[in-house]
């Protein structure tokens, strides 16, 4: 039996995001170690390294010299939105695969700046969409690339809090995170949703942006009140996109907004010949022998295992799990840069569009 090559990790922001969902995920995928923690705080990255690293692990507080050892062979992008675009494009000169999380880049611009090193230097490169990996998303995929919805052309991409503003680390900083709720959990939504479709050609965008709720004081906020003066994105912001064959995605994204609708990272389409949302796990609707019929997939137990994975694994351990393979074997990512480049697109559209008061055209 061949060996299978054992791909070593170098995780760059050991904060939240890379302790909550990538160095956990990472750590149940087979045949991979992370090797090196790279943090501003060194402590954080010794931290990181002590729990999930190899014995040896090394810490770095500059990123730039772990990107210089020469044994790793990917690296995970964990940072503040603003550092996605310059680290990443980086770790792809410096020969890496990466996964960056979410959102891809702050603007446009940036992201195209990593989309054009990936294509420069032949590396690939991903971005953290973990909600694809959702067993009631693989399962809408599956229907949707077997024609079940036929040609989809309206849908809504919802990520609706009631009163759940993230009040740690840097959400409330626009310099550093490029906006709020709409670049933060509204890009889950709109990339389910654009990847649902397979349609990555929008025409134009209109966009309302709200910060009404920021000088709220008696919050009843989940994470505890936010501080005013500290919250500078938007509490809310809402999004109309038609896209080049007319197709119609409405976006409604908040971490603070008085609804009790609340949802998060879902969608819902509509086709011609079927329609489903992600309410109650999964709802499927059609019209079938003359009759309307609702039908709702179970999975409280096991169905068909994507890719060889267990039903036990998470959506995060799924998604890591798919990258390293991708990696190992030299094929495409499931998310692909092209489609996550897509989507930061539209979220710069919506806001420009709020900004202006007029509708923002994409070419």
């Amino acid at each position: 039996m061949e060996d299978i090559k054992t791909i070593r990790v170098g995780i760059i922001g050991c904060g939240g995001i890379a302790n909550g969902k990538h160095m956990p995920a990472l750590k149940a995928v087979k045949n991979c170690e992370m090797v090196a923690f790279c943090d501003i705080i060194e402590e954080r990255a010794t931290k990181a390294a002590e729990k999930y690293g190899i014995e040896g692990a090394k810490v770095y507080t500059d990123y730039k010299k772990l990107l210089s050892d020469k044994s790793i062979d990917v690296v995970h992008v964990c940072t503040p939105n603003r550092s996605h675009s310059f680290i990443t494009v980086d770790a792809l000169e410096a020969g890496k695969h990466v996964m960056c999380e979410k959102p891809m880049a702050i603007n446009s611009a940036e992201a195209k700046k990593m989309l054009d090193a990936a294509k420069r230097t032949g590396k690939l490169l991903t971005i953290g969409y973990q909600g694809r990996f959702r067993a009631n998303s693989l399962y809408m995929k599956k229907e949707a690339e077997a024609g079940t919805f036929g040609e989809i052309y309206y849908a809504k991409a919802t990520a609706l809090r009631r009163r759940a503003v993230p009040t740690w680390g840097v959400f409330l900083n626009e310099y550093e995170q490029g906006g709020g709720p709409l670049i933060d959990i509204g890009t889950h939504a709109l990339d389910l949703t654009l990847w649902m479709m397979n349609n990555y050609k929008p025409k134009y965008c209109v966009g309302t942006v709200f910060h009404k709720l920021n000088n709220d004081r008696a919050t009843a906020n989940a994470w505890g009140d936010w501080d005013p003066e500290k919250f500078t994105v938007e509490d809310s912001a809402f999004g109309f996109i038609v896209m080049e064959n007319g197709a119609t995605i409405v976006l409604e994204s908040a971490w603070a907004l008085n609804t009790l609708d609340v949802r998060e990272a879902v969608t819902t389409i509509c086709g011609t010949k079927a329609g489903a949302d992600m309410n109650e796990g999964l709802r499927i609707n059609g019209v079938r022998n003359g009759r309307q019929y609702v039908f709702k997939p179970d999975f409280s137990v096991g169905g068909v295992d994507f890719n060889e994975g267990s039903s036990k694994e998470t959506p995060a351990e799924m998604e890591e799990r798919l990258w390293i393979e991708a990696v190992r074997e030299g094929k495409q990512p499931v998310t692909k840069p092209e489609e996550a480049y897509c989507v930061t697109r539209i979220l710069e559209g919506i806001y420009e569009s709020a900004k202006s008061g007029k509708p923002y055209y994409f070419n």
